[in-house]
């Protein structure tokens, strides 16, 4: 008689509606599970490339009502060629530094963050966040994590990226940065990093989380390429914009 181990069902939730952080007037629900137990990192894995994200020991994915503007997004490490804006971003931070560090918060990382949130987030949850909070978002985690630390020639923290690590490449679960070094781009720059790390150990994928096209803080992520989307649960290339859907986002950047 075959033994069969007892394993614990995977139980999946959907949260309350809330408003949409990304699109004004939008309502956001999320399906939700925990990751825990020593299968963790498999079931992390797996959810990964069905278009999940982490957040401390919970992945999750949308399912908001009548409507799918958050698209799963990931670069190709081994076919990505910079661009000439990204050549360049190169150049500028020529000097910069990236750290892989364990997944341990402290106090110079927490001003950092700060700083970031009330500059260009002012409104929103995680500006209020305290120390204890962010230490918890770094921290609760049941996976292979890391807090890559950004820092120019005189040692000075510019930048930090909590980054997961899948069998088939890196995560990037949060970044953030100096909010007054603006040339530097350093949420693209964290990227470029990211991309030359996978490439380096060999891993096929950059995942960036969720491409929202309707949102201007997130147009950001289209411009690394090649990319894949997850379309009906299959991830295809996102193909590059044609003259007409140019000029389609005329009006839109005009207003």
């Amino acid at each position: 008689m075959l033994h069969r181990p007892n394993r614990r069902p995977q139980f999946f939730y959907t949260t309350a509606p809330l408003p949409c952080p990304y699109l004004a007037g939008r309502t956001e629900r999320k399906i939700v599970t925990e990751l825990t137990g020593p299968d963790a990192e498999a079931l992390h894995d797996r959810l990964s490339r069905a278009g999940f994200r982490r957040s401390h020991n919970i992945a999750y994915s949308p399912v908001c009502p009548g409507c799918s503007a958050c698209i799963p997004i990931r670069i190709r490490v081994d076919q990505f060629e910079p661009n000439r804006a990204q050549r360049k971003l190169q150049k500028i931070n020529a000097d910069i530094a990236g750290f892989e560090m364990p997944p341990r918060a402290t106090a110079e990382q927490f001003a950092l963050f700060q700083r970031y949130q009330q500059a260009r987030h002012g409104e929103g949850d995680m500006a209020a966040m305290g120390f204890y909070d962010y230490r918890a978002m770094v921290e609760d985690t049941p996976i292979t994590t890391s807090m890559v630390e950004f820092r120019d020639s005189r040692d000075g923290l510019v930048g930090a990226c909590l980054t997961d690590w899948l069998s088939d490449g890196l995560s990037a679960v949060y970044s953030f940065y100096d909010p007054a070094a603006n040339r530097r781009s350093l949420g693209s720059w964290a990227i470029l990093w990211l991309l030359t790390r996978a490439q380096a150990l060999g891993l096929p994928f950059v995942y960036l989380g969720y491409w929202v096209p309707e949102s201007r803080k997130m147009s950001y992520k289209s411009r690394f390429r090649p990319s894949e989307i997850l379309v009906g649960g299959v991830w295809r290339v996102l193909e590059e914009p044609t003259a007409s859907d140019l000029l389609e986002q005329v009006p839109a950047l005009s207003e």
